[in-house]
């Protein structure tokens, strides 16, 4: 099953964005399965990140999945431009939009993977009617817009309750956390159930991002081994 694999996905908000080729570069050769890209709007958070032609750029720099996580309020206009824009993944957050399935099946007809957002402060069971039609569910393990932040322990359980619907329900969602992830928590997020590990400072503000990469994915893949 897809959720059975362990990605690394490093956030390049936390990059050097004077040297972004060389940044996403750096991690690819550390392993890298996804690139993770933060778009914010300075409304739905409180912050202003990239937007379509910095994905269009980042498509050309590498050949790994983008993984593009929309923090934007009404993200179903702009799910079609995202895209084509070269988006392999579009997440977008179940507090953002009063029609979670219908922007779901706006990414799926658009060609991308369709993920599903909550922030920390939401309960799993509010994605409890479109679990079924995700490719993605996206724990929040800090509060949207800002890198570097503390991460909230409260999304364990929340990973450990979608990790067990899946079981459930033999559904083939993989569970991404995002926030504060680094090489002290990986091993128990793995063990929780958490599949893709977006990490950004703890990769990109280390002396080395190729070994951090290599580190952080050892870590989970070696829980994952342990628990099984």
């Amino acid at each position: 099953m897809a959720h059975a694999r362990i990605e690394i996905a490093p956030s390049i908000l936390a990059s050097n964005f004077a040297k972004l080729g060389e940044e996403i570069r750096r991690v690819e050769e550390g392993g890298a399965d996804v690139i993770h890209v933060d778009v914010m709007d300075g409304h739905f958070v409180p912050n202003i990140s990239i937007g379509i032609p910095v994905v269009e750029s980042i498509r050309k720099a590498t050949r790994l999945p983008l993984d593009v996580h929309l923090m934007i309020e009404t993200p179903e206009v702009y799910i079609d431009d995202f895209v084509r824009a070269g988006a392999d993944r579009v997440l977008v957050h179940q507090e953002a939009t009063v029609h979670l399935d219908r922007a779901l099946s706006m990414i799926r007809e658009a060609g991308a993977e369709a993920g599903a957002v909550i922030n920390p402060a939401t309960p799993v069971v509010m994605l409890t009617d479109i679990l079924h039609k995700v490719d993605t569910v996206l724990v929040m393990s800090v509060n949207p817009g800002f890198g570097g932040q503390k991460f909230i322990p409260n999304a364990f359980e929340k990973i450990r309750h979608l990790n067990q619907w899946r079981a459930r329900y033999n559904a083939d969602f993989r569970i991404e956390v995002d926030g504060g992830v680094e090489l002290e928590n990986a091993a128990e997020l793995a063990q929780a159930g958490a599949n893709t590990f977006v990490a950004g400072t703890s990769i990109f503000h280390t002396p080395d991002p190729v070994e951090a990469t290599r580190q952080l994915r050892r870590l989970a893949i070696d829980a994952v081994s342990q628990k099984v």
